[in-house]
């Protein structure tokens, strides 16, 4: 029976190791990693629009806040430099020359007549200024029923001038209702009519070569108790009591204030 050799499990020391693999004659190109680039950030159309809006309202604001402070300080200033102030009406004196009551029996119909005789005075109390009035409207009024109308020419107010409007109104007839008739007839059981006088007109403001447009004022004089005449006598009205007051009405576009 033959023996078997095995071979011996333990390394050959002598044995050479072995080689590596030959480098390859070609090498692939160098090719760097791709870095991750940011991508550009997109506007947001409605956060654009919404900073474009609040730019405007912002610069709008402040526009406006500067143009009422430009105005402000030349509306200080131009009161500093004249100190305008409005023009002054007063009633002189007021006499009831006419006044009829005359009442047609066939419709029992009752038609007032009457005329005034009346004087104010326009005071001009600036120095610096010219008042240019245009024709004056003029209506007496009792219990807003209207007894006597004229017109009074255009006229100047020089500064610091009093000038005196002068009118006498023709005889003025009117059909009376039965609520004006009350009213009539209860003022005259007392002695007294109460008067109210209203005056319309316009009026340029010339200041050295400054000239204003043409603007609106409306004059209110209370407080006067007319006097009834007797036959011939005309008795002068009260008007200790009286103030008129000066309402400027200034137009723009279709408003008037």
């Amino acid at each position: 029976m033959t023996d078997r050799v095995y071979p011996s499990s333990k390394p050959n020391p002598t044995a050479a190791p072995p080689l590596p693999n030959p480098p390859s004659k070609f090498r692939h190109p160098y090719r760097p990693t791709p870095s991750s680039r940011r991508q550009p950030l997109q506007k947001n159309p409605k956060l654009s629009c919404r900073r474009c809006c609040c730019l405007l309202c912002f610069w709008s604001i402040l526009l406006l806040t500067l143009t009422l402070l430009a105005a402000a300080i030349g509306a200080a200033a131009f009161y500093a430099l004249y100190h305008p102030h409005r023009p002054q009406f007063s009633v002189t004196s007021l006499k009831i020359s006419a006044f009829n009551l005359s009442t047609t029996p066939a419709d029992d119909s009752t038609h007032l007549t009457a005329k005034i005789n009346l004087t104010l005075s326009a005071k001009n109390p600036n120095k610096k200024f010219l008042f240019s009035y245009a024709p004056i409207s003029i209506s007496v009024q009792s219990n807003s029923i209207t007894i006597a109308n004229n017109t009074y020419p255009a006229f100047n107010s020089s500064a610091s001038a009093i000038s005196l409007i002068h009118t006498s109104t023709p005889p003025r007839t009117q059909l009376l209702d039965a609520d004006s008739l009350n009213y009539i007839n209860s003022d005259l059981k007392r002695g007294a009519l109460p008067v109210r006088i209203l005056l319309d007109t316009t009026v340029v403001v010339k200041m050295d070569k400054i000239k204003t447009k043409r603007f609106g004022i409306r004059v209110t004089c209370d407080g006067i108790h007319g006097i009834l005449p007797k036959g011939k006598t005309v008795f002068p009205a009260k008007t200790t009591d009286a103030e008129c007051e000066v309402d400027l009405r200034i137009k723009i576009f279709k408003w008037t204030f």
